[in-house]
């Protein structure tokens, strides 16, 4: 059983563009068949999304992608997340009685790194210029959009945090959430994409942007200046990787959760999954159990780089996986999920676009929670991430607060490689159900030999750590789920939503044929365009 979404797989081989909203996906397609590159494609996307999907994303939020670049076979990984800022202090939010970091808070708002992101891969990837690819997103906020369903739905359960600054208007129609169907402008964020079309990133990091930007937040309490806007830029850093069962998985560095994917994978390469079935309980089990030790780890260690106390390398070793793996018992779930010891040392979008050349751009780009932390900047129509509820307020925690550190990120493009070659460029959106969406979906297409629109459509588990609950959709056997709970598993069936089980596109490149095969979520709005 294929769990049908009534979603064929779509194929081509000029390019192929998949997103989360339709007009995102046109607008990526509109590069590439007006002889832009994947890059060009991703970024189009990226910044049409910010218009009609800006409850997941946008200018204000964070970036990191990944880039397989066909000329020298190689990929590439870009880290555009924000730092804290200069002032931020963990002391001073204790001492005013937190213990944690509101989301709708102006603690929360770390620098938007996206925009640095876009310039930094169209500089280098890229064939076109910022104002090329940021024409259908400046179209569609000027002259207006009708709002598709799922993202309308999700726009509801945000305009209490909008209506708590007046600016929050500016994200709304009539003061209310649009529905389904409706026109929609939005002239605010139009003038803001103007002026990044026509400057550039030095528009938005130096300008009056930014000086607008770090008023606005420090004049409610926070600590953003424009120091810290104009000390950001993006990184290009190495990706990292791990192989499994004959393909090689990459993922972006620390500090984002990728090491947590990687680690999964290695943890369930030592079980027949074949073998214990399709949707069966006891591959589920492992799965699961693989995920909450790759997650304890993950979200203990990772954070900005520069502050983590144990190498990356080893984390993801297969002799580190090992050791885990030891931990997992066919029958039983673990009752006390034990922190390993590797060794020291001494709301959100998603897009993925090929090009008929080959080259590929996997792209994530968030505000984090739905309209980030609801700060719309006047006059903008930008609302602000709220990526630094991330950081730990504890002091003892690798993760804490710091002034200019980046936080712990939920945020993962994924891609593929069999030899030196692209097979897939992939990614799964939902705060923690990313890299276990990511494991998911990898085991599908690897470990069962599901196309990419049947290892999407198929149902998933989402772990959630705060709850220690598994989560399991509707569609699964309820044997499966009954034998889940007789081994130790607190589960609960819920109905499928893209907010708890994520929701992901893929594309598959064929190296001999050049034939791309798309798939989209079936949870959400989107879809996967090729010509």
């Amino acid at each position: 059983m294929r769990f049908n979404s009534r979603r064929s797989t779509v194929m081509a081989t000029n390019g192929m563009v998949a997103t989360s909203q339709p007009l995102a996906a046109m607008a990526g397609l509109r590069m590439l068949m007006n002889g832009g590159s994947a890059v060009d494609a991703a970024v189009a996307a990226a910044a049409t999304l910010n218009v009609v999907e800006p409850q997941a994303t946008g200018a204000g939020g964070d970036l990191f992608a990944l880039v397989y670049n066909a000329s020298d076979k190689k990929v590439y990984s870009l880290n555009a997340s924000g730092h804290s800022p200069a002032a931020a202090s963990a002391e001073e939010l204790r001492n005013k009685g937190m213990r944690s970091i509101p989301d709708d808070s102006p603690y929360s708002v770390t620098v938007p790194g996206a925009v640095s992101g876009w310039q930094a891969l169209l500089d280098r990837f890229g064939k076109m210029r910022m104002s090329e690819v940021l024409k259908p997103a400046i179209a569609y906020a000027t002259g207006g959009y009708p709002v598709s369903e799922v993202i309308s739905m999700q726009w509801q359960g945000a305009v209490a945090k909008l209506e708590a600054s007046p600016s929050g208007s500016e994200l709304l129609l009539d003061g209310r959430a649009p529905r389904p169907g409706e026109f929609l402008k939005l002239p605010e964020l139009s003038k803001t994409l103007n002026a990044i079309a026509e400057g550039g990133a030095e528009a938005f990091y130096k300008g009056p942007l930014a000086t607008r930007t770090a008023e606005y937040v420090q004049g409610l309490g926070g600590w953003l200046s424009a120091e810290d806007m104009a000390g950001h830029s993006a990184d290009w850093v190495d990706p990292i990787s791990t192989d499994y069962r004959g393909v090689t998985c990459w993922q972006c560095p620390p500090n984002n959760q990728g090491v947590n994917v990687l680690m999964a994978l290695n943890m369930a390469e030592g079980f027949d999954l074949a073998g214990t079935g399709f949707q069966e309980s006891e591959t589920f089990h492992h799965l699961i159990e693989c995920v909450r030790l790759a997650m304890t780890d993950g979200m203990h260690y990772v954070t900005d780089p520069s502050k983590m106390s144990v190498e990356t390398s080893r984390l993801i070793s297969k002799s580190y996986a090992e050791e885990r793996r030891k931990l997992i018992h066919r029958n039983v779930a673990i009752s006390d999920l034990p922190l390993g010891d590797p060794g020291m040392r001494s709301d959100t979008v998603y897009i993925t676009a090929v090009d008929g050349e080959g080259n590929a751009c996997s792209l994530i780009n968030s505000v984090y929670s739905s309209f980030g932390s609801g700060l719309v900047v006047p006059g903008t129509g930008m609302a602000l991430q709220s990526r630094g509820t991330s950081f730990s307020l504890d002091p003892e925690h690798p993760n804490v607060l710091e002034p200019n550190k980046r936080p712990y990120h939920t945020l993962i493009p994924g891609m593929a490689t069999k030899g030196d070659e692209l097979w897939l460029s992939y990614g799964v959106m939902g705060t923690v159900q990313q890299a276990q969406g990511h494991l998911q979906i990898l085991v599908n297409m690897i470990d069962f030999g599901l196309d990419p629109q049947e290892a999407l459509n198929a149902p998933r588990f989402s772990y959630r750590p705060a709850e220690g609950v598994i989560g399991l959709e509707s569609m699964v056997s309820g044997m499966v789920a009954y034998e889940l709970r007789s081994k130790g598993h607190k589960t609960e069936l819920r109905e499928p939503h893209p907010l708890y089980f994520g929701g992901g596109q893929i594309i598959e490149r064929d190296a001999e044929t050049g034939v791309l095969k798309g798939g989209s979520e079936p949870r959400n709005d989107g879809c996967a365009v090729g010509w």
